[in-house]
């Protein structure tokens, strides 16, 4: 007979096998195992021990446990469509996942003007004054995301004057109390030549690359946040979540025979 602490991760290791869990997510603390499982607190820590061990989750101090990235071509995985990955933050959802983030801002300006998009066919529009941060996000000092942000200075009054060290998504919701009401974004795929005035990712060879245009919404048809970054296509893969209006369309349209 397995221990009860091995049962336990066993099970959660199979969660995270099983792509339920997502390298980032958060795996139960000790107080929900100990509810869901009516083990002791020392048999609910020696679980989440056990799976760190094991090298399939880390723990952060204050922040709780999570899954790590344990893919064998090491790609790290990112989720569209889930405002839970995007409030996470990048630099936070590389350190849960065992890397050491590391941003160099290129660039960080006040534009008049307003700034618009296209995203799946829908023309979105942000009123100025904008709020532009140009910045290289890295892991373990490679260069993986050449991300542009535009933030509304008209919703978010002297966001400016704040670091661009921080999880933006945090701060419209705890600063500024806006609610995030949906997330709109297109994916595409682009070679970038190693001379390309672009190409920041100091490659020799041409690198395939992922382009995420994106808009945050906080409430319908206002816009807080226009964003267009590229990703190494050698070093990420995306997943995708259907929003559950969408099921819900696709079931009440459905007949039975």
């Amino acid at each position: 007979m397995k221990p009860k602490f091995v049962k336990i991760s066993d099970w959660i290791i199979e969660k995270i096998r099983s792509g339920e869990w997502l390298p980032g997510d958060k795996v139960p603390s000790e107080n929900e195992l100990i509810h869901t499982f009516g083990v002791s607190n020392t048999t609910a820590r020696k679980s989440l021990q056990l799976i760190e061990t094991k090298g399939y989750a880390q723990r952060i101090k204050g922040k709780g446990t999570f899954v790590l990235n344990k893919t064998e071509d090491h790609h790290l995985l990112r989720v569209l469509g889930s405002i839970d990955a995007t409030r996470r933050g990048f630099d936070e959802g590389l350190k849960v996942e065992g890397f050491q983030p590391k941003t160099v801002v290129l660039e960080k300006t006040i534009l008049d003007h307003g700034i618009s998009t296209e995203i799946s066919g829908k023309h979105y529009i942000m009123e100025g004054p904008v709020l532009k941060v140009h910045q290289l996000r890295y892991a373990d000092d490679l260069l993986l995301k050449d991300e542009t942000k535009y933030i509304s200075i008209k919703l978010c009054p002297r966001i400016n004057m704040l670091s661009t060290d921080l999880s933006y998504f945090k701060v419209y919701e705890d600063k500024y109390n806006h609610k995030i009401s949906d997330i709109k974004q297109n994916l595409s795929t682009i070679i970038l030549p190693p001379d390309d005035q672009a190409n920041n990712f100091e490659v020799q060879e041409a690198l395939p690359v992922f382009v995420l245009d994106s808009v945050v919404l906080c409430q319908p048809g206002t816009v807080l946040e226009l964003e267009k970054s590229l990703y190494r296509g050698d070093k990420y893969k995306f997943a995708i979540i259907a929003h559950p209006e969408y099921n819900e369309i696709v079931n009440s349209g459905t007949k039975k025979v």
